[in-house]
């Protein structure tokens, strides 16, 4: 290494860091001797084994300024850069493996780097340009310097700026300029802010290119130049003189500025017009005084013209502004709107008229001026009627100095004599526009007469009321109550009663009260229900009506009673028996029976329910033969004795006696009887079954019939056939029905079913056989018929027909052949249905 280079470098270095004072001394590297780890690096030696990373080194520096110093190496271009080092701390780093064999010295400069951005001179920039600098002209120069050596160290110029900027710089010198075609105005914009970049050339650092900036603030002020005229301020102007000002008075101060506020003038004021020799101008302050009373004053409106003129350096009147003051001579409010009858100032007015007068209708009994004797605005304000909502309304509603008051009749209703025999309101005049808001007030009272204008009117639309049956004649149903609010005669109600219904009641025409008649007999069980109508009448006939509803309550007067005192009834074990009383009274609970069992023989043999009078065995009795070991009878009648008894208060009761037959019903077999059983209950049930049989046979005979029909058509004539109908033997008897006799010899076979032919022998007293059980039919029985048991029946020879075309003898022989075929076929089906239902009605029987 060669320490000279070192040493060269390494100032270059430092002088980059300089940023302070005007002086520029060089740093420079401490020489620490050749055996030191730190200092300038001169002749330094390391072993070639040191490990890559490690710290081998320490440059040391320094500035006579005590600025900060930055490091750096430099290689020779081509060399192999072994060692690295900290710009900030100086310390030396092996970065590459050292071998002496190969390289025995290296040679390493320290170098200067772009490290430092220039730096602006004599800050802070602050400039003070007169208004009417002319445009291109140099107003300032803005000097950096960078302490950079070769590109790094060379210093341009520019400016951000905005679209609105009105400056420029040189970029090599530095020099601020005002924009060519643009002006400075004081007014508009006094001050200006422009920004400032000192750029460098560039240069290396850290092995990367790059540029740095700097940037400062220009402040340029803009002083202020006689340009601008004066002008008014707060226009327009407005004054006022009032009836109590005196000469001298202040009527208004006007102000004015000078345009050129960096430097003004002084202002100068004077009237130029519109005075009438009644005003005044103070030329220094602007105020304007009255010179004169106002009495004397000819108009109500002045302007006048103000001229406010700039003093210059030499006392004379320069640029001038003029404005107008606007001065209304104006009434003081000092008198309040006032009331006036006929007779002078009056805060009372009252009229006496008929009640409901028309809507719109004028109130011509009130005779009403308001005046206030004040001018203009303060003569003006409102009249408004206090009192019931919109029953009246005054005209008119907005008045200037005076006006004659109208009362107009808004709502009719609203003036009513029932509602109240006087009327009061206030009528109150209100100022609109006057600070002082002065008021006056007058009582309107209206006095109202009475007319006929209410019917009498029931306190309800209907009445209800209730009557015990059997109430003496003459009594207390019912009290109407009818109001007229009219007075006088006009009120008093006269009640009156019609209607259907209304002849067995009677009504009191003054007091309203509703009684029966002296003969009237009032029975619910004959009629429970009346209603009838009551009119309510005043003097002129002008009435209303209501209706009145009068039930007659039931009294118990009736005690129940059974149709017959002695009853008889059978029972079938197992089914209950049902007795039944009638009360006559009209109403529950007088008409409610409540049954119960006084004695029976046998006793504790019976129930009764208490509700539907059903009675029936005890439980445990449950068929003939405990029935046989109670009683020794052979009869098997039992007797109960019944009460029944209503729950009308007093409550009546009447007994009876039942006899009952107990007997037993004797069980039928077969699926048809079984089928009955089930359908006992339910009738309609089997009335379908039957109707399905029947329907099913209809709908089989028809279809027969069809094909028979169908078949016969495709001939076109008539072709008598003889149907040959097989006799039946004589012990077949078809469509007999046999109506079972049904015998009572005693109660058990009250329930049994038999035919005329066992009849035989039950009288010659062979055993009784039980019948089988009955089997619904497929189609209803014909009449019975005298046919003997063992006759037979003969066939009846019919006669049926077939349509044929003409044709030849063979195919008419055929065609006989053929129907003759056809009616015995139908004729065989016919006699077998025949024969099925015979047999389903001997089954049945």
């Amino acid at each position: 290494m060669k320490k000279e280079k070192k040493t060269h470098a390494l100032l270059f270095l430092l002088m980059l860091h300089f940023t302070s004072g005007q002086s520029d001394y060089a740093p420079y590297f401490y020489d620490n001797g050749p055996s030191s780890t730190n200092g300038n690096m001169a002749l330094f030696s390391i072993s070639e084994d040191t490990p890559v990373g490690t710290q081998i080194y320490v440059l040391n520096g320094t500035d006579p300024e005590e600025d900060p110093v930055r490091y750096g190496l430099a290689f020779e271009k081509g060399s192999t850069e072994y060692f690295r080092v900290d710009p900030k701390s100086g310390n030396v780093t092996l970065i590459q493996e050292l071998d002496r064999e190969v390289v025995e010295t290296v040679r390493v400069f320290v170098t200067d780097t772009n490290d430092e951005p220039p730096e602006f001179l004599n800050l802070p920039f602050i400039i003070d340009i007169p208004e009417d600098t002319a445009p291109g002209s140099s107003i300032y120069r803005v000097q950096a310097v960078d302490k950079d050596m070769g590109s790094g160290g060379s210093v341009s110029y520019y400016l951000q700026t905005s679209p609105f900027t009105k400056f420029t710089i040189d970029g090599h010198s530095g020099i601020l300029r005002v924009k060519p075609g643009e002006t400075l105005d004081f007014e508009t914009t006094p001050t200006h802010f422009v920004t400032v970049v000192a750029k460098d050339g560039g240069g290396k650092y850290k092995g990367k290119h790059q540029v740095l900036t700097s940037t400062a603030t220009v402040t340029i002020n803009v002083i202020d130049s006689q340009d601008m005229p004066p002008y008014f301020v707060g226009t327009p102007y407005f004054g006022y003189i009032y009836e109590v000002s005196v000469p001298g008075s202040e009527i208004y101060t006007v102000y004015a500025k000078d345009g050129d506020q960096g430097n003004p003038n002084p202002i100068h004021y004077s009237i130029i017009n519109g005075s009438d020799g009644v005003f005044d101008i103070n030329s220094t302050s602007g105020c304007i005084t009255l010179t004169t009373f106002p009495s004397l004053l000819k108009n109500e409106l002045y302007e006048i013209k103000v001229k406010a003129s700039e003093i210059g350096p030499n006392n004379e009147l320069q640029d001038y502004d003029v404005t107008t003051v606007t001065v209304r001579v104006v009434d003081l409010n000092n008198h309040p709107p006032t009331f006036y009858g006929e007779n002078g100032p009056q805060n009372k007015f009252e009229v006496t008229m008929y009640e409901h007068p028309p809507a719109g209708e004028i109130l011509r009994g009130f005779k009403i001026t308001v005046n206030d004797s004040d001018q203009g605005a303060n003569a003006k304000f409102k009249l408004r009627l206090v009192g019931p909502s919109r029953v009246l309304r005054v005209v008119p509603q907005t008045v200037l100095n005076e006006a004659q008051v109208t009362i107009i009749v808004e709502d009719t209703s609203g003036i009513d004599y029932e509602k109240g025999p006087t009327l009061s309101f206030k009528l109150l005049a209100v100022e609109i526009d006057t600070p002082e808001r002065f008021s006056a007030t007058a009582d309107i009272v209206i006095n109202l007469l009475d007319t006929n204008d209410n019917i009498p009117k029931f306190t309800s639309e209907y009445y209800i009321a209730r009557v015990p049956e059997n109430s003496p004649g003459g009594s207390s149903v019912s009290s109407v109550t009818a109001n007229d609010p009219d007075s006088g005669s006009w009120g008093e109600v006269k009640y009156t009663i019609y209607g259907s219904g209304s002849d067995l009641f009677s009504i009191n025409a003054s007091s309203g009260l509703i009684t029966t008649q002296p003969w009237t007999s009032l029975d619910a069980e004959v009629r429970s229900k009346y209603n009838f109508y009551v009119k309510a009448e005043d003097s002129e006939g002008k009435y209303s009506l209501a209706e009145v509803f009068v039930t007659v309550t039931d009294m118990n007067d009736h005690a129940p009673e059974f149709d017959e005192v002695l009853v008889e009834k059978t029972m079938i074990i197992g089914t209950p028996v049902k007795i039944e009383a009638v009360d006559e009274d009209a109403e529950s609970p007088n008409n409610v029976i409540e049954y119960s069992i006084m004695t029976a023989d046998p006793d504790n043999a019976f129930d009764i329910n208490a509700d539907t009078g059903e009675i029936k065995l005890k439980p445990y009795i449950k068929s003939m033969e405990i029935v046989q070991n109670i009683t020794k009878q052979k009869d098997c009648k039992w007797s109960v004795v019944v009460e029944a008894r209503d729950r009308g208060s007093p409550s009546f009761s009447t007994t009876a006696v039942v006899n009952i037959d107990i007997t037993e019903a004797t069980p039928l077999k077969g699926p048809m009887a079984a089928f009955l059983m089930k359908s006992r209950d339910n009738p309609l049930k089997a009335l379908g079954m039957v109707t399905f049989i029947i329907s099913v046979l209809v709908g089989g005979t028809v279809l027969i019939s069809t094909a028979m029909y169908m078949r016969n058509s495709k001939s076109n004539r008539i072709m008598p056939a003889r149907r040959i109908i097989k006799r039946r033997p004589r012990d077949q008897q078809p469509w007999t029905f046999k109506i079972p006799v049904i015998k009572f010899t005693n109660p058990g076979e009250k329930f049994l079913i038999t035919n005329p032919e066992s009849s035989l022998q039950q009288e010659t007293g062979s055993p009784r056989l039980k019948p089988p059980p009955p089997i619904a039919p497929c189609l209803p029985p014909p009449p019975p018929s005298n046919v003997r048991p063992n006759e037979r029946l003969r066939a009846v020879p019919t006669i049926s027909g077939a349509l044929a075309s003409k044709g030849s003898k063979k195919a008419k022989s055929s065609r006989r052949k053929e129907g003759n075929i056809s009616s015995a076929l139908v004729s065989e089906l016919k006699m077998k249905l025949e024969q099925k239902i015979h047999e389903n009605n001997q089954g049945y029987y």
